[in-house]
């Protein structure tokens, strides 16, 4: 029985476990298993819940994303792989820019519904986000009681899909904001090859998307697994736990720096067969360097394949064969706002030298320098330096700015993702107040920050950071 029966929570946690069950036995149908379970994500990561608790419920997911792309690989389902990678990933992500998404198509032949549709979708992202305290104060409005704000929420979400369902009734709305379809993901490779590599517990596969190519190319990875990925983290972390932004560790004698050993692990068992498949490594670019960008999953997000290498051999080493990037997901790199400074483009900078409670970070005032001069005749630049960067400052600049780049001290909350963000004069701008912000076509964002690239161990897919 596939037991898909009763609230959104049960049928959800059946159906994973119809799914994980399958998988483990090959009279099974584990295909069609996953595909129920990724079916059902929208119904148990709801967009009636708050972004917190979306976010817990995704903890309990047990990384179906990376389950699902491993069953269909050995399926030889590359393409299936691919797009369920895709839609079972950076998930409350996804739900929050599907409700800021520009509506200029549909409001051009249908003005009516795309007003409400967009009308109800900025009321549940203001909603969805909206710092709770331990005392449940109001959301919606200070004469609301949380029981009242829940009702708001789940009124707003079941409307808001039914608009949808309008929506796309339509003709030429049939796949109004849906997901991409796998082949649409293969035009993701217009810069250079995109990696996807899925990270299992008990193997590893590179999905290749190469440029005018509309088929997957697969690589099998089988001497790394989700276990070596961890443990190289872990190596990793306790190289670089004494430092800081701005701050040197004292040598310890009983210390072993385990940081080159763990690029060479990534260099032998990831890198350097990806770049070998590419043709790079036996004929290497001879004029300008090529771009690979790349897009791993599950534990694997936490590692720097783009310094990967061999650092006791020349010629051994990522950037003599490419230029690397990462995204969080294909969908992105095709959806992304093109990042090209022109002199309208305006870029701010944010600096705390002197954070009151932190470490000081007189780095930051030359960093600042170095970018204002860099930015002459090229771009519009302002700041915001110590006592200036406030988090009501800092957030209405970023809303009248094209390009970010923040220099201070951050934190990644690990108990609570939202809660995750920069040391600024008077406070944290945290994620969850970022995202109560309506950043429409902006472009690039540097974080020059400590943990500003740690994500959460328990969301390694979600892209929290």
């Amino acid at each position: 029985s596939q037991l898909l029966a009763g609230g959104p929570r049960a049928v959800f946690q059946n159906a994973l476990e119809w799914a994980k069950l399958a998988s483990k036995h090959d009279f099974l149908n584990c295909i069609e298993a996953y595909q129920t379970t990724i079916n059902l994500l929208p119904q148990f990561i709801w967009l009636g819940a708050t972004t917190r608790q979306r976010y817990q419920d995704l903890s309990t997911a047990e990384n179906l994303a990376v389950s699902a792309a491993c069953a269909a690989i050995l399926a030889s389902e590359y393409m299936l792989a691919l797009k369920w990678l895709e839609h079972a990933r950076c998930v409350v992500w996804n739900q929050s820019l599907m409700l800021r998404s520009p509506l200029d198509q549909l409001h051009s032949s249908h003005p009516a519904l795309a007003t409400r549709l967009q009308t109800v979708a900025s009321q549940i992202h203001s909603a969805s986000s909206e710092n709770q305290s331990i005392g449940h104060r109001a959301v919606l409005s200070n004469s609301m009681t949380p029981e009242q704000a829940g009702q708001q929420r789940c009124r707003l979400a079941k409307e808001y899909q039914e608009l949808l369902a309008q929506a796309r009734q339509l003709p030429k709305f049939e796949n109004f904001l849906r997901p991409m379809t796998a082949e649409n993901l293969t035009s993701a490779a217009g810069n250079g090859p995109v990696v996807v590599i899925n990270c299992h517990t008990d193997r590893c596969n590179a999905l290749l998307i190469l440029p005018g190519n509309t088929d997957i190319t697969h690589i099998p990875l089988t001497d790394f697994t989700e276990e070596k990925a961890r443990t190289s983290r872990i190596q990793l972390e306790k190289s670089l736990r004494l430092r800081e932004r701005g701050v040197k560790p004292l040598w310890q004698p009983q210390y072993k720096d385990h940081t080159e050993s763990v690029l060479a692990t990534l260099w032998t068992h990831i890198v350097k067969p990806v770049l070998d498949a590419l043709g790079y490594i036996n004929d290497p670019p001879k004029d300008s360097l090529p771009h690979i960008t790349w897009c791993p999953t599950g534990a694997l997000s936490f590692l720097p394949l783009h310094a990967a290498g061999d650092y006791s051999q020349p010629q051994e080493r990522v950037f003599n064969y490419a230029i690397s990037s990462y995204t969080p997901t294909v969908t992105a790199l095709i959806t992304s706002t093109p990042t090209t400074l022109g002199t309208n483009c305006r870029v701010l900078a944010i600096g705390q030298s002197a954070t009151p409670g932190h470490g000081t970070l007189p780095g930051t005032v030359k960093e600042l320098a170095s970018i204002e001069s860099h930015m002459q005749g090229k771009a519009e630049y302002s700041q915001l330096v110590d006592y200036q960067a406030t988090t009501r400052a800092a957030l209405d600049a970023m809303e009248q700015h094209d390009w970010v780049h923040l220099a201070c001290h951050a934190h990644q909350n690990v108990a609570d993702p939202t809660k995750s963000g920069f040391f600024l004069h008077n406070g944290t701008l945290d994620l969850a107040s970022i995202n109560q912000r309506s950043f429409r076509n902006k472009g690039l964002a540097f974080l020059s920050a400590c943990q500003t690239a740690t994500g959460d161990e328990k969301l390694p897919d979600e892209a929290i950071h």
